[in-house]
């Protein structure tokens, strides 16, 4: 059975939630923490993904890549990708495909691997993370992604998912997610029939800040507006600081922080926690030792200052919040409660001025950190068949006109405006063309002047096949099933023509009609479904040659990892079994071996030493093996006699232990049978005395 998996795929932390024992449980990963760092690391034999990454970042900083989820999609000559780039230490190239990807030294080579790569690669870390924790496999995944994901990039996260060997059941906006979360755990909320509770939720992540207008009623949501500004997180804080500091060591210590990769990561990395320190303190010491030619630093920084060095930050606050609710039709007094969630919103500042915004007090009841992956969780087993959950209905708004283009042939119209701009979904419609022969058809965005720049207009093609015009005929009707699923994906579900047949329907008699009047029929006309439409499709996604290369690939890598992993663990074993066998030689072992013997092994745990720190410093496996068994073929036998003669002192002591047991026990007896003899003695002479008396 598959445990229903969340995963909130953020850009600086991934948080990881399962549905199990009658609740949602967050994952805590191998050092037991409750989000794993999104990035990941190559290194000389193997990749650093997660946590190790993270511990490895400073020293591997060029082979390290980070912000996953901006750059899966991206064009390469979009012109949001000389924003994006800032952001990144490793170096971002051109694929053959005109998207990104990084280009990094892994093994002694170098490799460029996609950002679709890069992303299974992480998504691959957490899913054995899940089932290391739960004991139990994980097949079915819901993914959090960001609200103004095209959907270029849902194909692509999900195609990440299925490389890591998961099925993306559904991939769903990360407010929405968080937003099931509050709908499904709070306990007071309206009625079917009683007016909706209308919350403003507001999302300021790592790297982006969206606003959503929520109606509520017990069991049910809907999304009645959704805004953001795709360049609005806690790295451009972290940023600012950094650059402020970058200048003020620039003057203080003549070190320029920006040539140095190393230096410039060390000095972002202490800015993250200067800031998270300020968020609690009005005032903070900033330090950091050897930052780059054996010059430590110093500074302090205080909540005002950094509240100026982000004043055009905060300048654009209230955009997303006052488009989200023209997009809803409502003013800020129509919004009943504002949420906020994301590790920013912690920062004063900004707590303060989404407040003004809203004009309100903001509340958090929802775990910041948790909630989107809480709320994906619970998506992901309202469609699993093996587990009940509590009824639940969402809908969501898609932000882009969608229409469909098919060949025009004879007179009629050649697209249509299915889904419209802000429509619900999921969200199914039927559409009759009038075909003579087969015929394409594609999905397109209505308005490309709306979309972010570099967002492909074209969505998918279909090729559709089996039109049959019978003779006498100038073309044949087709019932077309378009779809816009509960993943935000535009589809085309099925196809079929249509004819018209005649058939012969009983007319109702009248009521004054005899008994045994002839039943009167008549002739009519119905369009019923002919031959179902074969169809092919062109999507995003990876075609199936495509992905089980990718599949194969890391599966190769994991095994890799594996490898090094397990080598690594042999390596510390037999280095480990040096020192204390030779230790114990001196000690515990040494009535137990012969003056020969000791010679003999310690020559033997020394020559292994010396190869362990020579050629053995990087072998194989299988050699770290031979060694540690060659070591163990001599010191098991004098381990043996230890643990024999240790066994016998454990026997003689329980011997001892029962003996004493069983003579303290006859003891008891002996006491207790004197005890009652002379008991029965005294009694006799009492009676004796009290009759004298």
């Amino acid at each position: 059975m598959s445990t229903p998996f969340g995963l909130d795929l953020g850009n600086n932390n991934s948080v990881l939630a399962v549905a199990r024992n009658r609740g949602i449980d967050i994952v805590v990963n191998e050092v037991s923490n409750r989000s794993t760092p999104s990035l990941v690391g190559f290194g000389p034999r193997n990749r650093y993904l997660g946590e190790s990454g993270k511990t490895k970042q400073t020293s591997n900083v060029k082979n390290t890549v980070e912000n996953l989820k901006r750059i899966i999609g991206l064009n390469f000559r979009d012109p949001e990708f000389d924003i994006e780039n800032n952001f990144f230490t490793s170096k971002l190239v051109e694929l053959k495909n005109g998207k990104v990807g990084a280009e990094v030294k892994f093994g002694g080579k170098t490799h460029t691997f996609s950002a679709t790569q890069l992303t299974a690669m992480l998504i691959d870390k957490v899913k054995h993370t899940v089932q290391q924790e739960t004991k139990s496999t994980i097949t079915d995944v819901c993914l959090a992604v960001p609200v103004w994901y095209s959907e270029e990039q849902r194909y692509n996260i999900a195609d990440a998912a299925r490389i890591a060997g998961l099925n993306p059941l559904r991939i769903v906006n990360d407010v929405t997610a968080a937003a099931v979360s509050y709908g499904v755990f709070k306990n007071d909320l309206p009625g079917p029939e009683e007016k909706p509770r209308i919350v403003g939720l507001v999302d300021i992540g790592h790297s982006t800040y969206t606003c959503s207008i929520l109606d509520f009623r017990k069991g049910e949501l809907k999304v009645l507006g959704t805004a953001y500004d795709k360049h609005f997180g806690g790295r451009d804080f972290d940023r600012a600081i950094t650059e402020h500091f970058a200048d003020e060591f620039k003057a203080k210590y003549k070190i320029d922080i920006r040539q140095n990769p190393k230096a410039y990561n060390r000095i972002l990395n202490a800015a993250e926690k200067l800031k998270k320190v300020l968020s609690a303190n009005t005032n903070a010491p900033f330090s950091v030792e050897s930052v780059m030619d054996d010059i430590d630093v110093s500074s302090q920084l205080t909540r005002e200052e950094l509240e100026e060095l982000v004043k055009p930050l905060l300048e654009r606050v209230t955009d997303p919040i006052s488009k989200a609710l023209s997009q809803a039709k409502l003013t800020v007094n129509g919004v009943d409660f504002v949420e906020i969630i994301g590790g920013t919103t912690r920062i004063p500042v900004l707590k303060r001025s989404i407040s003004d915004a809203f004009g309100k007090p903001l509340s958090s009841t929802l775990n910041q950190d948790e909630a989107v992956a809480k709320g994906a969780a619970f998506i992901c087993a309202i469609h699993s068949p093996t587990l009940r959950v509590r009824p639940f209905k969402f809908i969501d708004l898609d932000p882009y006109s969608v229409s469909y283009i098919w060949d025009k042939q004879a007179e009629d119209e050649d697209h249509l405006e299915v889904f419209p701009a802000n429509s619900p979904y999921p969200s199914t419609k039927l559409i009759t063309l009038y075909r003579t022969g087969d015929f394409r058809m594609e999905a397109r965005y209505t308005d490309p002047s709306k979309l972010p720049k570099g967002t492909p207009v074209t969505i998918a093609k279909w090729n559709f096949t089996g039109v049959n015009v019978p003779e006498g005929q100038d073309s044949v009707p087709v019932k077309v099933k378009l779809r816009c699923d509960p993943s935000g994906l535009h589809i085309i579900e099925s196809a079929y023509t249509l004819e018209e047949i005649t058939v012969q329907e009983p007319v109702p008699l009248p009521e004054d009609a005899p008994e045994d009047a002839e039943p009167v029929f008549k002739e009519v006309t119905k369009t019923v479904k002919k031959d179902t439409l074969g169809m092919t499709v062109e999507t995003f996604g990876l075609n199936p040659v495509e992905l089980n290369n990718l599949i194969e690939k890391e599966n190769e890598l994991t095994n890799q990892d594996k490898l090094v992993a397990e080598t690594e663990d042999r390596k510390n074993a037999l280095e480990e079994y040096i020192y204390t066998l030779r230790a114990k030689l001196d000690d515990e072992y040494s009535d137990f071996a012969s003056d020969a013997e000791k010679k003999k092994l310690k020559n033997a745990l020394a020559t292994t030493e010396d190869w362990l720190y020579d050629d053995g410093e990087d072998s194989t496996k299988a050699k770290y093996v031979a060694k540690y068994e060659e070591l163990a073929s001599l010191g098991n036998v004098i381990r043996g006699r230890y643990l024999a003669k240790e066994e016998e002192k454990r026997q003689a002591l329980r011997a001892n232990q029962e003996t004493s047991k069983m003579s303290d026990i006859a003891e008891k007896l002996a006491a207790q049978r004197k005890a009652q003899a002379g008991s029965g003695d005294d009694g006799e002479n009492t009676d004796e005395n009290m009759d004298l008396d």
